[in-house]
């Protein structure tokens, strides 16, 4: 038991007195054994006002909201100075929106891809995994990943010394076993799809006694994430109306919403965004339930009637999550906050990707194009309003998949002489670039 916080069971509601009890317990509640608790504080969040006042000092990392994360002792802080990232501003979408559209939105682009841990919007979800876990003195871990959130834990567990086998599907990038391996930490290539990967995960788990990665709900993930919600006020100094995330099982959603529920007697918010989730079209379940939930009128039971994709062939490894069992919470999330779960074809990421590096110089990564290109199809389906500012979660960057990186290439003229050669005028590509998304306004 602490004085700090406790979790508290989802299902039966019991207080659950801190990790150790949770780690004994295999992570399931002692009492109904469903895994899905929240972490609540004895000291009121209202503090948080002292740690988001704009002071002109950018924080060094995560744990500037130590007080309000479930971690007892400073010295077992795992960071690599991720959680405090930039948000940019990207004008030239909202002058596309103007000249297409006719409405004025304002668009911000939160860049997890600078995160310097793996430089993904998974390490700040490590970095609090890690510090726990030394906290309680575990010493082996598992998981079961499409790439990212692997990679990320991989490599601050490490840091942390702690060992972590990792198990991920056959489709899995290679770009990402390279990484796991490096920090030299046990990789499982499972013979099948992510559903396969995680039910050898959950066996190994059972079979050896080792804690397996709790998944979109774990605690130690919702409560890191939460902070993107701290760090938006404290930058901004208000929320986006809009937050537009590429979706596998939906931890931001999860972590931003559990934030406002903290903020939400402050007055310092006075609604939790709408999520504007984004899925590949060649794996998108939740995208398929929700469109019939909503064709419906949302009949009761609809929150629990999903597809399940198996072994998806999506261009998207870290979004192919065919067996969506977060469509419940995610799904429940989504109408709560008048938002929408939509497709974005994903036979157009690279055209995506080839726009913002062009307007921005920022190389955005797979999942990363999949959000973005979900504001251009949320304006054509008419989601977007105007005057509302919209947050795009910029996930990751190019780095991560470098075979799609090689997709970007669109300016390289082969010759045979010097006399084929005419000097360049870079801004002759941006009409090609934009004719790309035309048809959006058609």
């Amino acid at each position: 038991m602490n004085n700090k916080y406790y979790l508290k069971c989802e299902n039966c509601g019991i207080k659950i007195g801190d990790f150790s009890i949770w780690f004994k317990n295999s992570q399931t509640c002692p009492s109904c054994k469903t895994n899905w608790a929240t972490v609540h504080y004895y000291d009121p969040i209202k503090r948080i006002t002292e740690y988001i006042k704009p002071n002109g000092q950018k924080p060094d990392n995560l744990w500037h909201y130590f007080d309000f994360l479930p971690l007892l002792d400073k010295k077992n802080i795992i960071t690599r100075g991720e959680g405090v990232i930039p948000v940019d501003h990207w004008p030239f979408l909202e002058e596309y929106a103007k000249r297409k559209f006719g409405i004025n939105v304002t668009v911000l682009a939160y860049r997890n891809d600078l995160n310097p841990g793996t430089g993904t919007f998974k390490d700040a979800a490590a970095a609090s995994a890690a510090s726990i876990l030394k906290e309680h003195g575990i010493k082996e871990y598992s998981i079961a990943s499409t790439g990212n959130i692997a990679t990320a834990y991989a490599h601050y567990l490490a840091a942390a010394g702690i060992s972590i086998a990792v198990f991920i599907p056959n489709d899995a990038l290679e770009a990402h076993e390279a990484e796991i391996s490096n920090y030299g930490q046990r990789i499982f290539r499972v013979n099948g799809d992510y559903a396969m990967a995680k039910q050898v995960a959950a066996e190994y788990s059972k079979k050896h006694g080792i804690l397996l990665s709790g998944g979109n709900t774990d605690p130690m993930r919702v409560e890191a994430k939460k902070t993107m919600v701290f760090e938006w006020l404290r930058q901004l100094g208000k929320l986006p109306d809009v937050y537009i995330q590429a979706l596998s099982g939906g931890t931001g959603p999860i972590a931003i919403d559990k934030a406002c529920d903290e903020l939400s007697e402050l007055n310092l918010i006075k609604k939790v965004p709408r999520f504007i989730l984004i899925q590949p079209h060649n794996c998108d379940p939740m995208t398929q339930a929700w469109k019939k939930a909503k064709a419906n009128n949302f009949p009761e039971g609809w929150e629990n009637d999903y597809p399940v994709i198996n072994n998806p062939h999506s261009k998207v490894p870290t979004l192919a999550t065919g067996n969506p069992k977060t469509y419940p919470i995610i799904g429940s999330l989504v109408k709560k906050s008048n938002g929408e779960i939509i497709s974005f074809n994903e036979d157009e990421m690279a055209d995506v990707a080839k726009l913002i590096a062009y307007e921005t110089t920022v190389k955005i990564g797979p999942a990363s194009a999949i959000a973005v290109g979900g504001f251009f199809e949320a304006l054509k389906d008419g989601i977007l309003k105007d005057g509302e500012t919209v947050m795009i979660n910029v996930g990751e960057g190019v780095l991560r998949a470098l075979d799609f990186m090689a997709e970007m290439i669109y300016t390289t003229i082969n010759v045979d002489s010097v006399d084929e050669c005419k000097p360049p005028a870079r801004g002759d590509f941006a009409a090609g670039l934009w004719a790309k998304f035309d048809k959006y306004a058609e």
